[in-house]
């Protein structure tokens, strides 16, 4: 009994502490990283927004990209209006944009919608590089020049800063915000002083048309982003990060439609978690390649809700058999120390997101957040590229 009840103990404290340990490893690295200087190289971007049914909000996405601190004749505004069956395409048009019409019954979701546009801007031969906005966001006016200036530094793919365009709608936004600000700006800051991958994360990304060449897109998953930030990894390029760079997209604030979008995200996250593990760890180990290795663990790391239970199993388990056997005390002190990793974790991503007091108070509804996540765990998500119901 002595030694299966130990061992649990190792089942469970192992992934919990190995999570927290990389945790707490980005969270003493994320000081923000050193302003990159501003390149006077006149690159040509088009930017891409997809949209699916994206009427509400395409129009002042449109007015953000045309308000970009950048030359008129150096960029274009270009909506894919992909499968659509409302007004997106005529909206964008008056507001300015170059829309790409697009019907394919059989191959839908964002991943697909990329591809058609990456194949048009390449075969068009105008733009140096390509950047990718969601059609809820607004970016800001210094977006292209932060990108530029990584391109003339060398990089050949960047991400700039992902937040949260309107925390206060509601409790769930602030706290999508606080774990927006951990999970994209944290680590990306770790990341970048580390030079490893700060992966795509889907929107206010750019790639130049000579590394799409090398790494054709083929990303058509449920999290697509993330496959094609592997995919370079698995190259041999990292994605810069842009600090200085803003894009905020809206956050759903009612339960059921971020409980769809939720369950879009973490399943597509497994399949990845499923398929693309062990190619990154076999050339990690075979190259030494540091990137891949980062990559791998940031798919092992399961989201803070998973990492969060496991620990309070870990203590749960050593808590009640410490009751008769007082060598478990052990573990409660692993558990303690995994508590307080996260929790430094925590308070770092909320002291970046600037939402104060209010978003510190929030924070308490955390243990809601997780039991609404659990209960996801009884449904699947859809697999098409479903539009996020608008509040």
């Amino acid at each position: 009994m002595t030694v299966a009840t130990h061992l649990i103990a190792v089942a469970l404290a192992l992934p919990a502490a190995a999570a927290s340990l990389y945790l707490l490893m980005l969270t003493l690295l994320s000081r923000a990283p050193r302003p990159v200087p501003p390149s006077s190289a006149r690159l040509r971007f088009d930017i891409l927004v997809p949209a699916h049914d994206e009427a509400a909000v395409i129009q002042r996405t449109v007015a953000s990209l045309r308000a970009l601190a950048w030359p008129a004749d150096g960029f274009r505004i270009r909506v894919i209006a992909d499968n659509c069956m409302d007004a997106t395409a005529t909206l964008a048009r008056a507001a300015g944009a170059d829309v790409l019409e697009r019907r394919d019954a059989e191959r839908r979701g964002k991943g697909h919608a990329l591809h058609f546009a990456f194949c048009d801007s390449a075969a068009r031969g105008w733009a140096d590089a390509i950047v990718v906005v969601d059609a809820d966001s607004e970016v800001s006016p210094n977006l292209l020049q932060a990108f530029a200036a990584r391109i003339a530094g060398g990089a050949e793919a960047v991400q700039a800063d992902y937040g949260v365009l309107n925390p206060d709608d509601s409790w769930r936004t602030r706290l999508m915000t606080i774990a927006l600000a951990s999970f994209h700006t944290l680590r990306s800051h770790a990341r970048e002083r580390l030079g490893l991958s700060s992966g795509i994360r889907g929107n206010g990304w750019c790639v130049t048309h000579r590394l799409l060449r090398l790494v054709p897109y083929r990303a058509f998953s449920l999290t697509e982003d993330l496959e094609y930030g592997i995919d370079l990894g698995l190259a041999g390029h990292r994605v810069h990060y842009a600090a200085d760079a803003h894009v905020n997209a809206e956050m759903v604030s009612g339960e059921q439609a971020a409980s769809t979008q939720r369950q879009r995200w973490e399943g597509g996250r497994w399949q990845l978690i499923r398929s693309r593990t062990l190619p990154l760890l076999r050339i990690a180990l075979r190259r030494g390649c540091g990137v891949c290795l980062d990559l791998a663990v940031d798919l092992l790391v399961l989201p803070l809700s998973y990492v969060a239970l496991n620990v309070v199993a870990l203590l749960a388990v050593a808590g009640i058999a410490s009751l008769w056997m007082p060598s478990m005390q052990l573990w409660l002190w692993v558990g303690a120390g995994c508590v307080l990793a996260l929790l430094l974790y925590l308070l770092r991503g909320w002291q970046i997101s600037g939402l104060g007091l209010r978003g510190l108070l929030d924070l308490g509804r955390a243990p809601l957040f997780v039991v609404w996540k659990l209960l996801l765990l009884r449904t699947r998500g859809s697999a098409e590229w479903t539009r996020t119901r608008r509040e």
